[in-house]
């Protein structure tokens, strides 16, 4: 069935593309809205709660995660360093180039990382409870091609020349 407006024309939701973005859009909106309240139950900004779970598994560059997070480097050093005080993060030489600075997460920074997946799980329960198991496993597999690879972070060029 076609949603019209008033005036009998098709509402953007009769177009697949827009129907798509709409959702993405508002369930990212409700996600980060989440995430943005248990981060600060913990006194974490919504970044250092994006940094914690990239740290879970990798040991990356300082320049990597400022490029991937889309931070200046002086911007992530700052975060970095509050995080450090917290006794969440550190930072090491590379095994691979001992010039360069890797950011390692802590056992502290660990636990607490732990702990707000689970926050996150029970927050997010009601929504995901609303799919039966085979809709969560196609959902995820929908999911991974809009996002993998990453959008870029950094804000895009200008055209002008």
């Amino acid at each position: 069935m076609a949603h019209d407006d008033p005036t009998g024309t098709p509402t953007a939701h009769d177009d697949p593309t827009d129907a798509l973005i709409d959702g993405l859009v508002r369930s990212a909106f409700q996600i980060m809205g989440v995430l943005t309240r248990i981060g600060a139950e913990h006194d974490l900004s919504l970044t250092q709660l994006r940094v914690l779970g990239i740290l879970r598994d990798r040991r990356p560059r300082m320049s990597d995660l400022a490029a991937f997070l889309g931070l200046d480097k002086s911007t992530l050093s700052g975060l970095i360093d509050r995080a450090e005080r917290r006794g969440l993060l550190a930072r090491g030489a590379s095994p691979e180039d001992r010039r360069a600075v890797v950011v390692l997460i802590t056992d502290a920074g660990r636990d607490l990382a732990e702990r707000m997946d689970e926050e996150i799980r029970e927050a997010l329960a009601p929504a995901t409870g609303r799919l039966g198991p085979e809709q969560r496993r196609q959902l995820a597999q929908l999911l991974e091609p809009v996002l993998t690879p990453p959008l870029p972070a950094a804000p895009r060029p200008t055209g002008r020349r």
